[in-house]
């Protein structure tokens, strides 16, 4: 079964509403490819090995997390940037992107699916003045030690989390953020947590963990950021009836 590269646009519009976040970058179509799409590819973000992969699976289309274009990026089209555009432009392939509306989605997006791959049950917005909060706050359905979820996170997203101590307490009411969220620690404070979760640490984060007695656990910014265009994927699979690949390239990051 094939569809017209504008109606998965317009479902991906009316699934995820980029119209409603103020963003860092184009959200929806931002390479223009063959017009009908037969199968999709899903990644984190669009490398250059992402696209040969869907070359590989003769993708008419790619979803990512991490498109192009952002804020403060050089407009010139050389190096990287070239070999990247060049090969969909070869192909025809097209290129959708969609930045924060996939963090904040409240079933596909990356934090609820993160939640969902390590049993934190969600119950509250993080940003307390955003109705459409990118991070969340909620609990365990038991508490764990710091080094007791950490294991559980290794062992369910494949990689080591950097784990810092806020003391000696066990973890119950947590907070999490995917990808470099570092930032929101300071919210996450706000609403009384154990724990906070995003996938990078900066040095400062350190400090603040410690001397106000929070937990803070660095899994990874792709670590944390491959279940919610995966989901996304399914569902497209599911509801438009067309052939979809997740292809995880692996970035320890």
């Amino acid at each position: 079964m094939a569809i017209s590269r504008q109606s998965l646009l317009d479902f991906l519009g009316q699934t995820l509403e980029p119209q409603l976040f103020k963003d860092y970058c184009p959200n929806g179509l931002q390479v223009e490819g063959k017009d009908q799409i037969k199968t999709i590819v899903t990644g984190v973000t669009a490398s250059l090995a992402l696209i040969e992969a869907a070359i590989e699976k003769s993708a008419d289309a790619i979803i990512v997390h991490h498109g192009y274009f952002w804020k403060g990026e050089a407009p010139v089209i050389t190096g990287m940037k070239k070999r990247r555009l060049e090969l969909l432009f070869k192909h025809e392939i097209n290129l959708f992107a969609y930045h924060l509306p996939l963090d904040a989605h409240p079933v596909l997006g990356n934090n609820v699916q993160l939640a969902n791959q390590l049993n934190f049950i969600p119950e509250t917005g993080l940003e307390q003045d955003n109705l459409r909060s990118i991070g969340l706050v909620g609990s365990l359905a038991e508490a764990l030690s710091l080094s007791k979820l950490g294991e559980q996170i290794q062992v369910t997203l494949g990689r080591e989390p950097l784990l810092i101590s806020g003391g000696d307490q066990p973890i119950k009411r947590i907070a999490w953020c995917t990808g470099a969220a570092q930032g929101f620690i300071d919210q996450a404070i706000t609403h009384g947590v154990d724990a906070y979760l995003t996938g990078e640490i900066s040095e400062p984060t350190v400090h603040t963990a410690r001397e106000m007695g929070v937990h803070f656990i660095a899994a990874g910014h792709h670590a944390t950021e491959r279940y919610g265009v995966k989901a996304l994927g399914e569902h497209i699979q599911q509801q438009l009836g067309i052939n979809h690949y997740f292809i995880d390239i692996d970035n320890p990051v």
